[in-house]
Order: C-alpha cells, then sequence, then structure tokens
C-alpha cells in the first residue's frame, strides 16, 4: 500500500504539460486526524460568521436604531459585508496557491484570518454606533475568507475520489450546523452582546488551530510559474464559461441557490417577530428550536446523500432533487401561521439544503477547470456563495418594504422560483452524471 501523500485529488488530471503538477494527488485516504478536525474547522470558522449573521448583526442593530430603520440598516451592512467577501475570497485563494512558507501554503492564511475574523468580531461587540457596526462586519467577512478560502482548498488537496462525497457532505453539514450553534448563542447571550460576537470568534480560532496542527501541508516545491502581478490579479475572479461550461453551470446554480437561501436567512429573525408577533427575546427561542429541527433534519439527509452519491457516482440528481425540495420549503412558509409550522418548514428546508450542501461541493471539485490553482478556482465558485449575500438583502429589503402586508410572503415566493432555477441549470452539466 502507498503512503499518504497529500495533494490536489485532481492535480492528475492537469497541471503544467512538461513539468506535471506542482503537488502530486494523494496516493490513499486522507487520515482520521485530518479528517475529523477539517469538519470541526469549518464548523468554527463558519459559526464565528453565522452567529452575526443569523441574529447578532440584527440584535446590535435593535440597540441602536430605531425599529422601523433595522431592516434597511441590515440590507445595508449585510451587503457590504458579502461584497467585501465576493472580492477577497478569490485574492485569498490564489495567494494560498503560490504560498511557498515553510509552514506550507494553506496554513498560514487559515491562522491569519481565523485571528482577524475574532479581532473584527470584537470590534462590532463593542461598537458604539452604526458606522462602527458596519466596518467590523465588512473586516470580519473580508478577513474570514482568508481562513474559509484556504480551508475549502484543503479538501482539493488532501482527499482521494472515493473521498469526496462522503467528506464534503458532512464538511456542508458542519457548516449548516454552524447556524444552529448561532441560533443557540443568540438565544443564551442576546443579554451580552461583546460575548455574542466574541465566543464564536474564539472557538473559531481553537478548531482552525487544531486543524492547523495536524494539517500535512506541504511547502510547494518549486514557485508556481508565471508572476503574481496585476494581469494575473485580475484573472483571480475569472474562469472562462465558454471554456468551462460545466463550471459555469455549477456556478449559476450555486448563485441562485444561495440567492434564494440568504433572502429568507438574513430576515428570518425579523420574519419571526413580524408573522408570529413575539418580542426579540422570544423570537431567538422560536428560531433556535426551528434552527435545530432543520439542523437534524440537514445532518441525516447530508450523510446519506453524501454517501449515497459515492455508491451509485451520481451528483446531478441529487443536487436537482434538493433544489426543488428547498424551494418547496420556502413556499411552506407562506402558508405558516404559528411556530409549529415554522418548525415543519424548517425540516423540509433542511432536507433540501442538506442533501444540495452534501453533493454540490465534491461536483464542483470533481470539475475544477484547473488543478494547480485549486484555491483560485474555488475561489472564483466562492463567488457565488458571497456574490448572492450582497444582492439578497438588498433585494429582499425592497419586496419586503414595497409589498405591503404581504411583502414577506412576496419575498419568500420570489425565493421559491429562484431555487427551482437553480436546480434546472444542473441538467446541461455533461461531466459528471
Amino acid at each position: 500500500m502507498s503512503a499518504y501523500s497529500p495533494g490536489s485529488p485532481v492535480a492528475a488530471q492537469g497541471g503544467s504539460a512538461d513539468r506535471g503538477p506542482l503537488i502530486p494527488p494523494p496516493s490513499e485516504k486522507a487520515p482520521a486526524r485530518v479528517v475529523v478536525t477539517m469538519i470541526l474547522a469549518r464548523f468554527g470558522v463558519m459559526a464565528a460568521l453565522a452567529t452575526p449573521l443569523s441574529a447578532g448583526l440584527t440584535l446590535k442593530l435593535q440597540e441602536l436604531v430605531a425599529a422601523q430603520d433595522v431592516v434597511a440598516t441590515l440590507g445595508i451592512i449585510t451587503s457590504l459585508g458579502a461584497f467585501s467577501s465576493l472580492f477577497f475570497d478569490p485574492i485569498f485563494g490564489r495567494l494560498s496557491d503560490r504560498t511557498t512558507s515553510r509552514f506550507g501554503r494553506r496554513r498560514p492564511w487559515m491562522i491569519i484570518g481565523a485571528v482577524g475574523l475574532l479581532l473584527a468580531l470584537g470590534l462590532i461587540g463593542a461598537a458604539p454606533n452604526v458606522v462602527v457596526v458596519g466596518i467590523g462586519w465588512v473586516l470580519a467577512q473580508m478577513i474570514g475568507n482568508a481562513a474559509i478560502g484556504a480551508h475549502t482548498a484543503t479538501l482539493a488537496d488532501q482527499l482521494t475520489p472515493l473521498q469526496r462525497g462522503k467528506v464534503s457532505g458532512a464538511t456542508g453539514v458542519a457548516q449548516q450546523a454552524a447556524f444552529l450553534g448561532a441560533a443557540y448563542a443568540a438565544q443564551l447571550l442576546n443579554s451580552h452582546m461583546l460575548l455574542l460576537f466574541l465566543v464564536p470568534g474564539i472557538l473559531g480560532l481553537l478548531l482552525i488551530a487544531l486543524y492547523a496542527a495536524v494539517l500535512p501541508d506541504e511547502r510547494l516545491p518549486r514557485k508556481p510559474e508565471g508572476r503574481l502581478g496585476l494581469l494575473m490579479l485580475l484573472t483571480t475572479f475569472w474562469v472562462n464559461p465558454l471554456k468551462n461550461p460545466d463550471f459555469g453551470l455549477a456556478w449559476w446554480s450555486r448563485f441562485l441557490l444561495v440567492l434564494a437561501n440568504f433572502m429568507f436567512v438574513t430576515y428570518r429573525l425579523l420574519w419571526i417577530q413580524h408573522e408570529f408577533g413575539l418580542t426579540p427575546a422570544r423570537a431567538t427561542e422560536v428560531m433556535a428550536t426551528g434552527v435545530l429541527a432543520y439542523t437534524i433534519a440537514l445532518i441525516v439527509s447530508g450523510q446519506v446523500a453524501g454517501w449515497l452519491s459515492d455508491v451509485v457516482k451520481r451528483r446531478k440528481p441529487f443536487i436537482i432533487g434538493s433544489a426543488i425540495l428547498f424551494a418547496l420549503g420556502i413556499y411552506l412558509l407562506t402558508h405558516t401561521s404559528d411556530p409549529s409550522g415554522f418548525y415543519a418548514a424548517e425540516v423540509v428546508l433542511g432536507i433540501g439544503f442538506g442533501t444540495y450542501v452534501a453533493v454540490d461541493l465534491a461536483l464542483v471539485v470533481d470539475i475544477l477547470p484547473d488543478p494547480d490553482e485549486a484555491a483560485k478556482d474555488l475561489g472564483v465558485f466562492n463567488i457565488a456563495m458571497a456574490g448572492p449575500q450582497v444582492l439578497a438583502p438588498g433585494v429582499a429589503a425592497l419586496v419586503i418594504s414595497n409589498g405591503g402586508a404581504g411583502g414577506y410572503d412576496t419575498m419568500l415566493i420570489l425565493a421559491a422560483v429562484i431555487a427551482l432555477v437553480g436546480a434546472f441549470l444542473i441538467l446541461p452539466i455533461k461531466k459528471v452524471k
């Protein structure tokens, strides 16, 4: 049996024609310590970002601005933060691809990102006004993407094709489970604003550090070809969809699914307060229970879907079916009149999105255009995660504000339609079944 040698699992398909890939693909499965800490690290860094996004920013703004201004202010701040994420994710990805540090190429960026994220979250928690909250969230999204981009690239570096579905499924589940942790953090710490932001940030730093300690992050044996100049910087944000149509279709599918998801997630707490007439404290309790139901459904469906997609060697049917189910869950929210109906809709959403996140990343790793620049290409793909977060708050706020009494229902129906369009963009992809 050959020794474990980390590297891009798709590198054998590409790289320089005469010199081969910079780091060869792994010759056997990644060990359990790498896989387990990989999953935990994803949970940690996403919990640090999910807590402000799902509840922390809403609660903080309700302390600083009038009630009628919360929706618009939240939309502006979350959009600015997401724009920062959209811009810096592929930049940090390309930098990690080309890092030749003796500490490895992914490890330094994961640690830098986690430390910077913690500091930015502390700034938000202590912010005396809306401007400082906005600056803190932009910084959190910007530097946090150094950790996220480098971490995502380690999936391509460390996992064999036989592991991708199962491990990316578990990683996706951990990422979504972070929103459950965020909901309970909001419930427990809603009267301790600084701790609400700092505790998840500390957890994220600790779990990233644990992963970095066991990660076999090899130093590049030689420098990548080409200089990191202005032209290369501009190409950081681009993968030609004409030359790589499967990547383009997968990109747009994720963009639309994430747009639909964040149109609801951004305003979930305010929707609960509006729909059921609850105080912020009681609304955080209802949200926590709903997210618990969502997460349990997500974990079960994600693990089953990730494992099954590896067994049957199919990705597309799972992604299409999950998007349709997710759209159904969004639509059910428009017919919800009490918390029990909200909980039921969250279960449907959890099954749909759990199946999606379990298989989506595995599909993308299967079709990466350039294996020697996996982090850069995954960074471009992650624009499809960050871009919708720029648009979702503004689009949702516009629909809610102009929809009168039915503004929230109109927003939810629009989100369901967007999710369905995203589902069917997967159909023309050819490289995977």
